[in-house]
């Protein structure tokens, strides 16, 4: 009989004041409940009741003890409550990261939608473009754009994104299209120092197609560097969802498709897989519909 067991005998047998009841309430037999009493006294060297013939009383030890045990039991069924219900409710905080400019655009307004629908969950979301490790950090999910390594993580496939050249409608009108990676040469680039931190741009699906640019611009922001392209001065390259909202109204295109290299992975990464927490499993579901349903996610 483990400990726990041997206290809830021992209130099982107090309130029924009689080895007898407290073998009934527990469903166990007389005589296990009679070696449980005994064990637990041996272990605590100490007598927990008064037996007569006739009558079974607590002793002044085993009046304050059953007080403490019955605290401990409704503090371990609190505790067993709390864990089932967050086990098969969403609950709690949801800790989640994933890069700027894909959390800005894309994740924030599923992030409100979820935490409309389940009241009892909060969320706090960590922005940063690198590459975070769940478990040691603390984090419930990620989401990571590129081909992951192999791990005892879970993962679902959401979506893709492409490495593309962009420019606006105005820019392409005054100074024509690229036709072939070599042509960039001739026009005005924007380098986007996080996407490309090396003046090589390079293309074909086994990226071996390698173009030297001289861009007379470089920024660290994904954002001016779209916002300077978006005013009809040159070209740029990013990650297909960071002009996602602009390639739906048509303030932005793309150019040189044919030789895109090999697109990049979207997935929604946590721990514990088909036992994850509700909160993991429902974020996960509702995550996964509204990101596939994107258009240039996919």
């Amino acid at each position: 009989m483990d400990r726990i067991q041997a206290l809830e005998v021992f209130v099982a047998v107090a309130e029924a004041r009689s080895f007898i009841g407290g073998a009934r309430n527990t469903g166990l037999s007389a005589p296990s409940i009679t070696r449980g009493i005994n064990s637990l006294e041996e272990r605590l060297g100490a007598r927990l009741f008064t037996r007569t013939t006739r009558r079974l009383r607590l002793t002044d030890v085993g009046q304050a003890y059953l007080e403490d045990a019955r605290q401990i039991l409704e503090h371990l069924q609190a505790a067993n409550d709390a864990a089932a219900g967050a086990a098969t409710n969403p609950v709690g905080q949801l800790k989640l990261t994933c890069s700027h400019e894909f959390g800005r655009i894309y994740v924030m307004p599923i992030l409100t939608e979820f935490l409309s629908l389940y009241p009892n969950i909060s969320v706090n979301v960590v922005m940063v473009d690198r590459i975070v490790n769940l478990v040691e950090e603390g984090f419930d999910i990620a989401v990571r754009i590129g081909h992951l390594p192999s791990s005892e993580l879970s993962a679902t496939k959401v979506g893709r994104v492409r490495r593309v050249v962009c420019g606006s409608p105005g820019y392409f009108a005054k100074n024509g299209m690229p036709l072939s990676p070599e042509e960039l040469k001739k026009h005005n680039t924007i380098t986007i120092s996080p996407v490309s931190p090396s003046p090589e741009w390079k293309f074909g699906y086994g990226m071996d197609q390698v173009v030297q640019i001289d861009s007379r611009l470089t920024v660290s922001s994904v954002a001016s560097g779209i916002a300077v392209a978006r005013k009809d001065w040159g070209l740029t390259r990013v990650l297909s969802y960071q002009i996602g909202p602009d390639l739906e109204n048509g303030t932005m295109q793309t150019v040189l498709e044919d030789f895109e290299p090999e697109p990049l992975p979207i997935h929604l990464v946590h721990v514990e897989g088909r036992r994850a927490a509700a909160k993991v499993r429902a974020f996960v579901e509702l995550a996964s519909q509204r990101l596939r349903a994107v258009a240039v996610l996919n």
